[in-house]
Order: structure tokens, then sequence, then C-alpha cells
């Protein structure tokens, strides 16, 4: 090359990287200057929670009322029920309102504030919620979707959800939701330089389409603070562009509790979930008392984040980057390997999750599926039993979360579904967007759903969100609709009885047209050819010597509708020792499973 050419070249695309002035600012500072009351906050791209900028609006605006209206994907303990029980929001948009680490369960701080009227509750499915971000971010006024018809969902938000003519296809309709665009959203991500470019952390969950839909921008905290050519050398991390940050805050542990997985940046240090901590909020949530005193000491105790990580301290700091190495949960498991012979005899959720297993692996060969999508609990134990059977048959089966994982292996010591130490073992991570409504109910999907129930009745039809018009709130449906509206078949998990099988469920989380299957602890109920109805089609013996017609009957006595019976039943039997032993592998604190006092055959 000329020498003039090249020396001119150099000095035209050579430039010195330079920041707009005040994007990196102290958390507090980014709070004051950009939250205002009336605003609807966009809140959690990822699986991890932007904690520190949750207690950072709790701090300064407590006691004011400022009316805000939060729209994210899940939320519970420590962010949502916190603006719940100080009145700093008068509505929610999410899909799930509760607690789901390490075991899903209704929030008593939420269901209080939603049942008394004093928060407004607009309940979506998580695509749902993230496809209106998408149409926001795109400037489009609505989104196309196969989930929400024929649920109660479908009701209850006829502001935002619509059966439309498909202009392409005579007598046809498509489902659309409506754009929705925050004033403003809040992330935490893995780091971010001056300007604002954030890497954030995997799985992506909802991803950058909220802050991307923010009318107003995104603030966002990170673990920390980088430089312009660490941000293009990890440029395919990078998932909120500069462009749309107003402040970016550095604050480690700032999606605390929850972890944060370092896969792909071998030069930042990732932390598992606190549990021990979680677990103290949920149980604080029992009454409004403890609560405060819990958000006094955490919350309100704290003037800023660098307070409440001194409040943490660094021993238990270090333990949570230690939690989240590959083979950490060894040791974990090995302080928990004692309970891995109790109780001696199956209880009724271990028998529940052996006899859906073989259903699902049963399901799985007839039908060629290639993927199984699994709900949290004993729908999820039962789908990892089943996949490991047939793993060992050769069979090519994937497992798909909907948050991003795809070909995950389940590790043992931890049921949660998100287990951020099965992330290095996913063949894939992407977001809730590409799991659910591609691979699980796309044009190519052969796929099947396993998904848990608060109740369900006799047409499959599942509820997760309020046992009566007038009773608490559960927790709604999280990906479950989505599921059930979308993938090539559903099979449904939940421990038998009265309350749980009724004739017909008061709210329809997810409907149950795609629902072929239900499996209880005592038996298998599936839809017959050409039926909507379920049949009892098998059923494990009520003890060692109960008769066909013993064991039927007190399945019958369970059952809240005149259930139908096939003329020759399958005998159900009892979960193996080796299928015992692998279930409480996963399971070894035994949330899911249930403890020596469960029911349990004899």
């Amino acid at each position: 090359m000329d020498t003039k050419l090249k020396q001119f070249l150099q000095d035209k695309l050579s430039f010195q990287d330079c920041c707009m002035p005040g994007k990196v600012m102290n958390l507090s500072e980014a709070v004051k200057n950009f939250i205002h009351p009336g605003m609807s906050i966009q809140f959690g791209n990822g699986l991890t929670t932007p904690t520190a900028i949750f207690f950072e609006i709790a701090r300064q605006f407590w006691g004011k009322n400022p009316g805000f209206t939060l729209a994210g994907i899940s939320g519970g303990a420590y962010n949502l029920a916190l603006f719940a029980h100080g009145n700093l929001c008068k509505k929610i948009i999410s899909a799930f309102n509760g607690d789901g680490y390490p075991f899903p369960g209704p929030n008593p701080i939420l269901s209080r504030a939603f049942s008394d009227g004093l928060v407004q509750i607009e309940n979506w499915t998580q695509l749902t919620i993230v496809l209106r971000f998408i149409a926001g971010a795109m400037g489009v006024p609505f989104f196309p979707t196969k989930s929400i018809r024929d649920s109660s969902m479908e009701t209850f938000n006829k502001d935002s959800f619509a059966r439309i003519p498909n202009p392409f296809a005579e007598d046809e309709s498509a489902n659309v939701v409506r754009a929705y665009n925050p004033d403003i959203a809040i992330a935490h991500g893995w780091a971010a330089d001056a300007d604002g470019n954030t890497i954030m952390s995997v799985p992506h969950s909802g991803n950058h389409f909220g802050a991307l839909a923010a009318k107003n921008g995104v603030i966002v905290t990170v673990e920390k603070i980088v430089d312009a050519d660490f941000i293009r050398r990890h440029a395919h991390m990078t998932r909120i562009p500069g462009y749309i940050v107003k402040a970016v805050c550095p604050a480690p542990m700032g999606g605390f509790p929850m972890g944060i997985h370092s896969l792909g940046t071998g030069e930042l240090e990732g932390y598992g979930e606190d549990e021990e901590w979680i677990m103290e909020a949920r149980k604080a949530s029992r009454s409004s008392k403890d609560y405060q005193a819990w958000v006094d000491k955490w919350v309100l105790g704290c003037k800023s984040h660098d307070d409440f990580l001194n409040l943490l301290g660094q021993k238990r700091i270090w333990h949570l980057k230690g939690k989240i190495q590959n083979d950490s949960w060894m040791s974990e498991f090995t302080e928990m390997s004692g309970r891995i012979s109790f109780p001696e005899k199956p209880t009724s959720a271990e028998i529940l999750v052996s006899v859906a297993a073989r259903k699902i692996e049963e399901i799985i060969l007839t039908k060629n599926y290639l993927l199984a999508l699994c709900g949290i609990g004993v729908s999820n134990l039962a789908a990892w039993l089943a996949y490991y059977n047939l793993k060992h048959q050769g069979y090519p089966l994937e497992l798909v979360a909907e948050i991003g994982y795809y070909g995950y292996s389940p590790q043992p010591a931890d049921p949660y579904v998100f287990n951020l130490r099965n992330i290095p073992s996913c063949r894939m991570i992407s977001d809730i967007f590409t799991s659910l409504a591609i691979f699980m109910s796309g044009a190519q999907t052969s796929s099947v759903g396993i998904i848990g129930a608060g109740q369900v009745d006799k047409y499959g039809n599942v509820n997760t969100t309020k046992i009566s018009e007038d009773g608490p709130f559960l927790v709604g449906s999280g990906g479950a609709n989505d599921v059930a509206s979308g993938s090539s078949e559903t099979i449904v998990t939940l421990e038998q009885s009265k309350e749980r099988f009724r004739e017909k469920v008061n709210y329809i989380t997810s409907p149950g047209v795609r629902v072929s299957t239900v499996v209880s602890q005592l038996g298998t109920f599936e839809k017959e050819i050409g039926a909507n109805e379920l049949t009892l089609t098998g059923y494990v013996p009520l003890h060692a010597a109960a008769s066909e017609e013993e064991s039927v009957r007190n399945i019958k006595e369970q059952c809240g509708w005149n259930l139908k019976i096939k003329n020759k039943l399958q005998t159900l039997s009892l979960p193996k020792e080796d299928e015992i032993k692998l279930i409480r592998c996963f399971d070894p604190k035994r949330y899911f499973l249930g403890s020596a006092e469960s029911k349990r055959i004899k």
C-alpha cells in the first residue's frame, strides 16, 4: 500500500473512544434523576433480578406512595412483594407472581395485596409479555401469538389481547397481543463500558426487548465497569446497546439473591443463588410485622448498596462465588446424601414422579417427540427421570427450559428447573422467545410439555392462578399456558385429591385442548381418540393386597366429577429402587418429594 494512502487511512479511521457525560454514576443518583412517581417500570431482562435497583427505589420512595406500575416476567418476596408491602406500586403486569426458588409457591404479601385490592394484577404468560415488549420495541401495534386463547386471561385482558381475521387466509383468525412501552427499564448485567453497552448473563430469558421498548431508556447496574475493548472482545454477548442506556451503575452482587453465571467470560466471577437468604425473605412474608422487620434490616436499614454488601459479609459472598463452580454440587450433595435413603418407602410424590416418567417415556417413544419442556416441581423430576431413561436407550431427546436452556442434562443436588449449574451442560442457550415461540410451538416443533397444576378439570384445563373467585392468588401462568397452547402435546402432573380434581376449574390458566394426559399418584387419565374428556386408563394399587375394584373406588372418591373408566385398565407398578434413588439425588432436601410423614403406599 502507498505510504501516503496508508497514513491517510490511519488518520481518518483512528479515533479515541469517548463516552457521553454522566452515563457512569452512583446508583442513588441514577434513581433520583430518572425514576419518577407514576412511572411504569420494566424490570429484569434475564434470569437475574436487578435487586440493587429495586432496593434503592424502595429507599427513596418509601412512604411517598409513588404509584408505580411494574412490568416484567416474574417476581416474589424480595422485589414485587417489597413494592406491594410498601405501597410503592399500584399495578403489577407479570406472568408469575409468587416465590419460585427453590420451589414455587404463593407469596402471602402479594396474595393479600391482590385480594384486598391494594394492588391491581394483570396476568400474562412468559411468552406473551415478551411479545408485548417486542412489539413495543419494533414500534408496531401488536404481535401474533398462539398463547392465551381459550384461557381466562383472554377474558380479563380484552384491552390488550384480541382475535382478528387472518388477512392471508379466509375463515381463519389470529391471536394478537398489544404492544407495551414502559416508561423506563431497569436491568442488571455482567459488565458495561462507560457508554452503557452491556453484557448480560445467560440464559437471556426475557432478553433485551423490555429495555428496547422503554420510552425513556434503561438504568443498568453491572458487576463491573470495563473498557470499550473488553466489550468488543465480547460483542457477541452484548445485549443492551449504549444508545438506550440512561445510567450505568457499578453494583457488585447487584443480581443477588439469584445467581449469575460467567459462562463465556473467564475474566469475571459468577455467584450462585442464596437459598438461605431467599427462604428468610419467604418466611418473613407470612406476616406483615415480620416482613416489615425484614425490610427494616435489609432494605431501609442500608443507606446504599455498599451497606447492603457489608451486611451480607464477605464470607457469605465468597461462599456464593464458590457455589457457581461446575462441581460444587458434589460438596453439597455429600452433606445431604444421608437423606437419599429417607424415607424407606416411596412417598406419594415419588410414586407420582415414577408413574409420570414412564408415561412420558411411552408417549415420546410412540409419537417420536424430540423436545420436552417441563415445569417446576414433580413435573420436572418426572421429565428428568424419563430423560435419563431414554438417553440410556439411545433416544435423542433434548430438554428445553423456557428461560433459554436447550439440550441440558440435569445435575444432582438441586431440583430447581432453572438451576444455574445446568448451564454448562446446555447445547444452546437462548431466551424465552426462542424456547417457547419457536422450539416448543413453532413450524417444525416435535414437542411434549410436562406441566404442574394447582387444579385440573375433566377437560384437562389447568388452574394455577386462583382457586376461587374470592380465594387467594396462587402464582399465575409462568410459561405453562404457552406450552399448553403451542406444544404438540401436553402432560399434566399433580397429586390427586377431590379439591384438586374438579369438574370445572374456576380459572383456566392453561387450556386443556392439547392436554392428552393427566398423571396423579393414584393413576393415569387420558383423552381417548375423538374425546375431550379424561378417562381413567391405569391405576396404582391402593396397597399391596388391594384389588382393582378397591383401588378404582378410591380414585373415584378423590375425583370431583363422574369419572369415565376404561374397560381394561393398566396396573401401574410402584417405583423401582434405582428410580427412587435417582429422583432423591435430584431433590435431596425433599422440596418436592415430601417428608417421612407424607402419605405413601404401605
